[in-house]
């Protein structure tokens, strides 16, 4: 591998998909024994974990919303 002018390097896709790391995730770089170490960045998850469950905690007019189409129902007025 070589870095470009930019300082960019390309991760061969065979280690990306073994690791997870597919576009834009969130990487870390570390310094560790002598070399750079390049990992997940711990706080990174997925999109989907960052709303799973939303809809049975949250609220609308007091009351819990369990069901998507009955939530979407409510909020229209129907």
């Amino acid at each position: 591998m070589r870095i470009s002018k930019r300082g960019q390097v390309t991760i061969p896709k065979e280690l990306r998909d073994r690791f997870g790391m597919h576009p834009n995730v969130e990487v870390e770089m570390l310094v560790a024994d002598g070399g750079l170490l390049i990992r997940k960045r711990a706080g990174a998850d997925h999109p989907i974990d960052r709303v799973f469950g939303i809809l049975k905690r949250k609220k609308h007019r007091g009351l819990p919303i369990e069901d998507a189409d009955a939530y979407i129902a409510e909020i229209r007025g129907r």
